[in-house]
């Protein structure tokens, strides 16, 4: 997310975001105008909100579909039946629930459930007749909305604030942050060329259309808020907002009117708290941090740290990962752990914060159905978290190569018998620990291994190519692979095919070495179901290096040379169907003192032991 001034949000609309582009693409466009009037006693709110919504499909809309998350928070929901449910299945002698729900919904008192309950909707002043089921607002329309079709919707609604659960909430006993003001509007669900996503909130992800928003929150005057968007009457509320120099005038009484504006965000989340201490640092003309905290567990100076960090590491993520198109981000105290909104995020403790922060560029400007393909998201994220602290701590080079850590811990997927395929939506996979293990773990080693099977700077020019033709418009997996295809020449639908769609590993060996006629060859044996490119690397008694690429026959491509200090061999493909392979080198045998299969480690060989030999005579 990065710079927004003037015309450039005229450009992002006719360019950046279209609602129809080239090649039949399409998507929704909405406008959100909503007032809200909020009382800190009772913990509810009322809404008036007017939805402009823009049909760019070639269809006819006969219902639309508005997601009520806070509806999950009460007894006998599918949040609350499916957390119990996960209760009774056991990892080792551990429960597989999330810790932060457990039981805690069904044990909510009338006053600490959470609700959104619309009182009246029209389109284009006439009535409409809906139905709540659940976390959904089922709204079949009197007139359908025809292609390319612009029409509006006024809703009233109230809404009470949940007791801390699940990421949203209020007086949560660890952060002591009043109020965490996420999922928390009825908000239209997204219909695209899959057709409508009116996915209930049993716990996971999310997935919303771009457009703009304008959300005026009156509260208590004591309140300090942060969240998504551009405060527009800064200097009537101050609180560190007010412009440099300004005298800030508040309106007489003792409730104040935020009024915030963001353009092109598919959600809009707040945060509010009498205590909050408020900080910001203008990192460049155009894009200033903003960090609202409490001191609760973490001590000032680790919040403040924060600030630091991330304008350090903001050119370097910029570089790598694409341009941040805002003119602020906030770090704010909050939620339940650590969560990403647009412009923002919750956290419970400081050390999340990079981890949320790159969701930026995954979840706010790629924004992929999170619902159904959680791992491009947070593996995405994951991925970048843990190049980007490399990068902050010196411990790492551009190319990232993966710490053992991340290795580790998808072994102990693999081992736990757990596993489940990636292209399980969010919320079906059967356990919590799957979800997490794969969606994470998995994810991530899938840029790592791209770059394994690509090369490092060709991965990268993959990810930025991804990034500025994808922004802004809800990219799947056949969008990445079609991006890295065309980039780097390689036919990659294998890869996703086997990654993605199977749970088969990976497990290359060396199986024997012999000379003849003066040469040394070498045999390696494929043992896994995931077929995968080699890098095989001689290492010679006068300390020279000879790297062996074997590309995969599917591939049709092999990578270019990656260290230019080792000699650099591509070999004949390596036909997926064969279980073996010989290496050969015109070296003799006794010239040779080790051979190793991918010695970078980039590839999630579940069984490292067996690909590497030493010579000793």
């Amino acid at each position: 997310m990065r710079t927004l001034k003037g015309c450039l949000f005229v450009l992002l609309v006719i360019s950046g975001f279209p609602a129809k582009a080239q090649n039949g693409y399409w998507q929704q466009r909405v406008k959100y105008v909503m007032n809200i009037d909020m009382d800190v006693q009772t913990n509810r709110f009322t809404g008036k909100q007017r939805l402009e919504y823009w049909n760019h499909s070639p269809d006819t809309l006969h219902r639309v579909y508005y997601h009520l998350f806070w509806n999950a928070f009460q007894p006998g929901s599918m949040m609350d039946e499916r957390s119990r449910r996960q209760g009774t299945i056991l990892m080792g002698d551990k429960p597989d629930w999330d810790k932060r729900v457990k039981d805690r919904i069904s044990n909510l008192k009338p006053e600490e459930i959470g609700y959104q309950k619309v009182s009246a909707l029209t389109m284009n002043g006439t009535p409409q007749p809906y139905e709540t089921r659940g976390t959904i607002l089922v709204v079949t329309l009197t007139r359908p909305i025809l292609p390319g079709q612009k029409v509006i919707f006024d809703m009233s609604f109230e809404a009470q604030v949940p007791l801390q659960i699940r990421r949203s909430g209020r007086d949560n006993p660890d952060t002591k942050v009043r109020y965490s003001m996420s999922q928390w509007y009825p908000k239209i669900s997204v219909y695209d060329k899959e057709g409508w996503h009116p996915d209930p909130y049993v716990g996971r992800e999310f997935f919303g259309n771009f457009g703009d928003f304008e959300v005026n929150i009156t509260i208590d005057k004591k309140y300090i808020l942060g969240g998504t968007g551009y405060l527009t009457n800064a200097n009537q509320i101050g609180y560190g907002y007010e412009a440099e120099g300004a005298t800030v005038v508040r309106p007489a009484g003792d409730r104040l009117t935020w009024k915030f504006v963001a353009p092109e965000v598919h959600d809009f989340m707040w945060a509010a708290d009498p205590e909050f201490i408020h900080q910001s640092k203008k990192v460049r003309n155009d894009l200033t941090l903003h960090l609202l905290y409490k001191v609760a567990k973490s001590k000032p100076e680790k919040w403040e740290k924060v600030l630091a960090d991330a304008e350090r590491a903001l050119p370097y993520i910029e570089r790598t990962f694409g341009p941040y198109p805002y003119k602020q981000y906030s770090f704010i105290t909050g939620g339940d752990g650590g969560m990403e909104y647009p412009m923002a995020t919750l956290l419970a403790s400081p050390g999340a914060w990079l981890h949320e922060w790159m969701h930026e560029w995954f979840y706010g400007r790629l924004a992929t159905n999170e619902t159904r393909y959680p791992w491009m998201d947070e593996g995405g994220a994951d991925y970048a978290d843990t190049r980007v602290s490399a990068w902050l701590n010196q411990q790492g080079v551009p190319g990232y190569s993966q710490p053992d850590s991340t290795y580790f811990s998808y072994l102990d997927l693999v081992k736990s018998g757990k596993e489940e395929a990636l292209s399980t939506p969010g919320d079906h996979f059967n356990t919590n620990f799957a979800y997490s293990k794969g969606s994470y773990i998995k994810g991530a080693l899938f840029l790592v291994q791209l770059g394994y099977i690509l090369g490092d700077a060709v991965r990268d020019q993959v990810l930025l190519n991804y990034y500025q033709q994808w922004k802004f418009k809800h990219p799947g997996p056949e969008d990445l692979i079609r991006t890295a295809e065309k980039t780097s020449g390689t036919v990659l639908d294998w890869y996703r095919d086997y990654w993605i769609y199977t749970t088969r590993t990976i497990d290359y060996a060396i199986d024997s070495l012999w000379e003849a006629g003066g040469k040394t060859r070498i045999r390696l044996r494929n043992d896994g179901l995931m077929p995968m490119p080699v890098d095989f690397l001689i290492t010679l008694r006068d300390s020279s290096r000879e790297m062996h690429n074997v590309p995969l026959d599917l591939m049709y491509n092999a990578k270019p040379p990656e260290d230019t200090a080792v000699k650099w061999q591509v070999d004949q493909p390596w036909p997926w169907t064969n279980k073996y392979y010989i290496v050969e080198t015109n070296h003799r045998l006794t010239d040779i003192i080790a051979a190793e299969i991918d010695p970078s480690q980039r590839m999630a060989d579940v069984k490292r032991s067996n690909n590497r030999i030493l010579l000793k005579y």
